[in-house]
C-alpha cells in the first residue's frame, strides 16, 4: 500500500483480519464482493528456471499449460511455499503483485478486462487493496492472457 501511496495511485483497502477468513471465495464474501473481481497472486518458475507472476480470480485455477504458452516456456510449476518470502517478500496468502522484491514478468488473467478495478491481496494477510486496472498497469508491468483453467 506504501508503493500505491508513493506513486499517488487511487485505491481503496480492504481489512479482513477479524473474520478468520482463509480462502479466496471466503475473503471476497467477507468483502461483500464479486469474487470474479477478487484476484489472487500466483508465483511459478519455468522450465529455464525464470519466474512468473499470475494473476486470476479467485474461483479460477491457474492452466499451467496455458500459462507456460503465454510466457514462451516450455512448462512451469507453482513454486514451493517456502520459496515464497526470499524470493518476493511475501509469505504465503498475503502475496501482492506490487511492492515485491524484484518485478518479475507478470500476467493477468483475461477476464480483468472486463472491470474497470479489481481487488487482490495490499501484500498481508487480512488485507486486501481494489486498484483501478490503468492505474496498476502504471506500476506493474503485465500482459493479459487466458491462463484459468477452463471446466471441463
Amino acid at each position: 500500500m506504501r508503493l500505491l501511496e508513493q506513486k499517488k495511485i487511487a485505491y481503496d483497502s480492504y481489512d479482513y483480519t477479524e473474520s478468520g477468513v482463509v480462502s479466496g471465495k471466503e475473503v471476497a464474501e467477507a468483502l461483500g464482493q464479486n469474487p470474479e473481481r477478487v484476484y489472487k497472486t500466483l508465483v511459478t518458475v519455468g522450465a529455464g528456471k525464470n519466474y512468473y507472476v499470475f494473476l486470476v480470480p479467485v474461483l479460477c485455477e491457474l492452466d499451467l499449460k496455458a500459462a507456460a504458452k503465454c510466457v514462451g516456456e516450455k512448462s512451469i510449476a507453482m513454486i514451493k511455499s517456502k520459496e515464497l518470502l526470499p524470493l518476493t517478500g511475501y509469505i504465503h496468502g498475503g502475496c501482492s503483485p506490487i511492492g515485491m522484491k524484484k518485478q518479475f514478468r507478470t500476467v493477468l488473467d483475461a477476464s480483468v478486462q472486463n472491470f474497470e478495478t479489481i481487488i487482490f491481496s495490499g501484500g498481508k494477510i487480512g488485507y486486501q487493496v481494489e486498484v483501478a486496472v490503468k492505474d496498476l498497469e502504471k506500476i506493474v508491468k503485465f500482459e493479459v492472457g487466458e491462463i484459468c483453467e477452463k471446466n471441463k
